[in-house]
């Protein structure tokens, strides 16, 4: 059974953060900035990552497991629950 490659072409266009989030480019950066405001432009050189529906398609490509901006976020959010209800317990049995 012959292995599976990776999408060169993907790899060329994305990075993979340590954390396994998809960093990608803007779409519309590169030319005809004067129609776009300035806030546009500057909005370009944050940071995007790849959201939920792309997802499936990509693992397809790499042929690896890889997490969605939204999970990390969702994930983030339930550790710092916990923590935050971790702190409340540890104060009421002090108390």
């Amino acid at each position: 059974m012959p292995k599976n490659k990776t999408h060169k072409g993907l790899l060329k266009r994305i990075r993979i953060t340590k954390s396994g989030l998809v960093k990608v480019g803007h779409a519309g950066q590169r030319h005809l900035k004067s129609a776009k405001s300035s806030d546009r432009i500057r909005g370009y050189r944050r940071a995007k990552y790849a959201k939920g529906p792309d997802m499936a398609r990509l693992e397809l490509m790499l042929h690896r497991k890889i997490r969605s901006a939204e999970n990390s976020e969702r994930e983030k959010a339930a550790k710092e629950a916990k923590k935050t209800q971790e702190n409340d317990k540890e104060s009421e049995t002090t108390s």
